[in-house]
């Protein structure tokens, strides 16, 4: 699922505050300008930062397990796709519009979540490409809310690095997407319908031992393993009120769900001691382990009275000392942190000039 446009259609409808960090608007003159003129000063965990792409929408950057390239999802037109499809880079690379990163899913259908296995070479990912070569339809709203689109052809699929599909992991009715890998390389975590919900469920790498792990009525979905292995977070609506079951009910027979009110949860890899562990309110969601594994990184519009800014945040796994990262004022999110916890990649619409860009950038991480 294109989990980043609904926002940004959010963020643009609302705000027409530009990022004051640059007030470059031109990507190759962006490109040349030093890294930490990209840094906010309140912006302490970060040493350096540098801006990897520069034009279209650019998210979900995930690091190889030897942490030397990353996979993520764009949808850039000057690279030739009409929506979301995977492309591949290394740590130190940067693109712009003319300059285009391989593409490693098969530009049919969208695609979405892509990770690197083990052996850093191959990578998994969803694709909608055997309901349909074209991009599906990306409703935005509906009653004047924001909506996600859940396709219901969205299936699992493991690829080379030459964007050959060697294997398909799921071929089971609805959705099955979201997967990201267990940094000990023996489990994957997905979200899928197939229960006539959206859960979490875990599989081993080549797609046996499926097992569900959320049984609660509500979208559990971003989940991320722990350092370790042993634990999951995740993000989750949960409606309460019969007003507010019957509305994720009626989305959801029709494909959809609204990403506006969810609240982070934790739990162990088998789906013991869940519980939640933000109560914020707003939308907090793309939630990440430090590599401590004591605290999450996560991005979140809790402080906003208007729909935005997001901002990156650090919490306790206990629920504690809840920090503020990042300081801008439209968009930051999908925090990653590097297999050595030295870097940290993300997506922001700092440095676009105040359009509509969300672009990589790979920050040097300090605590």
């Amino acid at each position: 699922m294109n989990r980043i446009i609904a926002i940004l259609i959010l963020l643009v409808t609302f705000s027409s505050c530009k990022n004051d960090a640059s007030k470059t608007t031109d990507a190759s003159a962006g490109a040349t300008k030093k890294y930490d003129t990209l840094i906010y000063p309140e912006e302490t965990h970060f040493k350096s930062i540098r801006q990897v792409t520069y034009g279209g929408d650019n998210a979900e950057a995930y690091w190889s397990f030897d942490d030397k390239q990353l996979v993520f999802q764009s949808n850039n037109a000057k690279w030739n796709v009409g929506c979301d499809q995977m492309f591949l880079m290394n740590a130190n690379e940067t693109f712009t519009d003319s300059i285009a990163p391989p593409m490693i899913s098969t530009g049919k259908g969208r695609t979405t979540c892509a990770y690197f296995l083990p052996d850093n070479k191959h990578i998994i990912y969803a694709s909608t490409h055997l309901g349909g070569e074209e991009c599906p339809d990306t409703p935005l709203r509906k009653n004047g809310k924001y909506i996600w689109p859940i396709y219901d052809t969205y299936d699992i699929f493991v690829a080379d690095l030459e964007g050959n599909i060697v294997n398909q992991l799921t071929n089971e009715v609805g959705y099955d997407a979201e997967p990201t890998v267990s940094p000990k390389g023996d489990k994957i975590v997905f979200t899928s319908t197939r229960s006539g919900d959206l859960e979490l469920y875990t599989m081993n790498i080549d797609g046996s031992d499926v097992k569900q792990i959320t049984h609660e009525l509500g979208y559990d979905g971003g989940a991320f393993f722990s350092p370790d292995g042993s634990k999951l977070i995740f993000r989750s609506s949960r409606p309460k009120t019969e007003q507010e079951i019957k509305e994720y009910k009626d989305l959801l027979a029709e494909g959809l769900v609204e990403p506006t009110d969810m609240e982070l949860y934790i739990c162990n890899a088998d789906g013991s001691e869940l519980r939640q562990l933000t109560d914020l309110g707003n939308a907090n969601w793309s939630p990440f382990f430090h590599p401590s594994g004591e605290k999450i990184l996560f991005s979140s519009n809790f402080e906003a009275e208007r729909g935005f800014p997001f901002n990156l945040y650090l919490i306790d796994i206990d629920g504690k000392n809840l920090k503020r990262v990042t300081h801008g004022e439209t968009f930051d999110a999908f925090p990653v942190f590097s297999n050595d916890g030295k870097y940290l990649a993300f997506s922001s619409n700092r440095n676009n000039g105040g359009g509509r860009d969300t672009n990589l950038f790979i920050a040097e991480w300090q605590d």
